[in-house]
């Protein structure tokens, strides 16, 4: 059976970015038999497809698989918001408690590496995915954030970031970069390059299978079964069985569907919306000239993108989590979010208030208890794992590609040595306490907000809720 072309309503409205892929999306034909390999990846987004590729590099005479339930880039990898930045999801002040303060500067050194080698590979492989290094800008738009803004780069001088990688601007030097409403100042680091998601995502798919990696969409994972005693993990599909070496998790937010990760991450929704291509006049005012990935320093996450046909890409948090972990296609859209989203980005723009809003979406990220990312092999039972992104993950997945390809291949490496490596992730609490501590939690932070934008001083709430929506 040969690749088939996939109808409009299995791919069309998923994202802006699947809107506006060059090629039609075709469906790989699935898993044929039970089967032995050396390495099985579960899951075809970026983690799996940047763990294929870095493995296929680092030795062309293994045999890799990659196992997809749906399409390649289905979930997170082409929803999101085209962030590859180098944000971490744990901060530098965790990191520096938990690690020490070299282990630190390790880590955020190899983050801003990563930025620049997710554009490399992406060029090496023929892959346009709109790339373009324009940094990040995080306005201050009222007191509050001025103080948050400002606290956060005292922090990172006192761990010895430099100017260089992350300053502040007053008022007019960040109504150079973004024409926001009310902006007081910014943070600003040249780390983050755009790019369009599904792109890089489909271009990686493409690019793993011209390098001899065997990719089976269409073939859901019902379990990953540990090895030991002489016997060796295996992935167990509907299909057939694949015996490896080495099966690497690589689902994400999917990760509680498998049986025994109930607890292990939760799924939180973020969704987006896009603009029509918006006209030279409105970027005059709005800036962005570099393309700068741009948010503000407000409690409940924004974030958005001048994307390369001159849309504006934006989205947020303030989905609810759905009991026990679901997942279901219908909550992709919520309605009163998204008008939510373009109000804010209204607030921000208002000369896209007329604006004609062409895509709506979402997608679940996956949020560890800690709220810190994890990369790790465990060699007793032959299962490898990354994620925890907490929706940084376009360029934290080529960090954790290129470290379970050292891993897996006993290569002594920088990389093995940083530490989210092997970081074990403490559970969730089991239902009710997780629907009502997850949601509680994002109300609060609403309402933080809400409360710095008529006092302005920051809010205390925030700081009691931070534990759980990723304050240290």
């Amino acid at each position: 059976m040969g690749a088939r072309a996939l109808g409009p309503r299995e791919h069309r409205g998923a994202s802006l970015w699947w809107d506006t892929l060059p090629e039609p999306v075709r469906a790989r034909p699935g898993l044929p038999a039970d089967m032995d390999v050396d390495v099985a990846v579960v899951g075809a987004g970026y983690t799996g497809l940047w763990t294929a590729r870095y493995l296929a590099m680092a030795d062309p005479s293994l045999r890799v698989v990659v196992l997809e339930a749906e399409v390649a880039g289905y979930g997170a990898s082409g929803r999101n918001g085209g962030w590859c930045s180098a944000l971490f999801a744990a901060s530098d002040a965790k990191l520096a408690a938990r690690h020490g303060a070299d282990a630190a500067r390790r880590m955020r050194a190899a983050m801003q590496e990563t930025v620049d080698e997710v554009g490399s590979a992406a060029a090496e492989d023929g892959i346009d995915c709109h790339f373009a290094k324009g940094g990040t800008v995080a306005a201050a738009r009222g007191p509050a954030q001025v103080v948050r803004g400002k606290q956060e780069v005292a922090e990172a001088r006192r761990l010895g970031v430099t100017e260089a990688d992350l300053v502040w601007l007053d008022a007019g030097a960040a109504q150079e970069r973004i024409g926001a409403t009310r902006v007081l100042g910014a943070t600003y680091t040249p780390h983050c390059a755009a790019v369009h998601p599904a792109r890089l995502a489909r271009g990686l798919a493409d690019a793993v299978e011209r390098r001899g990696v065997h990719l089976y969409e269409g073939t859901p994972v019902l379990a990953i079964r540990p090895g030991g005693a002489g016997r060796r993990p295996e992935a167990v599909t509907a299909r057939g069985t694949v015996r490896a070496d080495v099966v690497v998790r690589a689902v994400e937010a999917w990760t509680p569907t498998l049986p025994g990760e109930r607890r292990t991450l939760a799924p939180v929704y973020s969704l987006m919306i896009a603009t029509e291509p918006l006209d030279d006049a409105f970027w005059k005012e709005a800036g962005l000239e570099a393309r700068e990935t741009f948010s503000d320093l407000r409690h409940l996450v924004i974030y958005g993108q001048r994307t390369a046909d001159g849309r504006l890409a934006f989205g947020g948090r303030g989905a609810p989590y759905h009991f026990g972990s679901a997942l279901r296609p219908a909550f992709d859209q919520n309605a009163s979010v998204h008008e939510a989203l373009r109000r804010t980005l209204v607030d921000l723009f208002p000369a896209a208030r007329d604006a004609v809003i062409t895509h709506q979406w979402g997608g679940p990220v996956g949020i560890p208890r800690d709220w810190c990312s994890s990369v790790g092999l465990d060699r007793a039972s032959g299962v490898a794992w990354a994620g925890g992104y907490v929706g940084d993950g376009v360029s934290t997945t080529n960090l954790a590609g290129r470290t379970l390809a050292d891993l897996v291949t006993g290569k002594e490496s920088d990389l093995v040595t940083l530490p989210w490596v092997g970081h074990r992730w403490p559970q969730w609490e089991p239902e009710p306490l997780r629907w009502l501590g997850i949601n509680a939690a994002l109300l609060g932070m609403q309402l933080a907000d809400r409360t710095e934008e008529s006092r302005g001083r920051p809010s205390w709430l925030a700081s009691r809720l931070s534990g759980l929506l990723g304050g240290d």
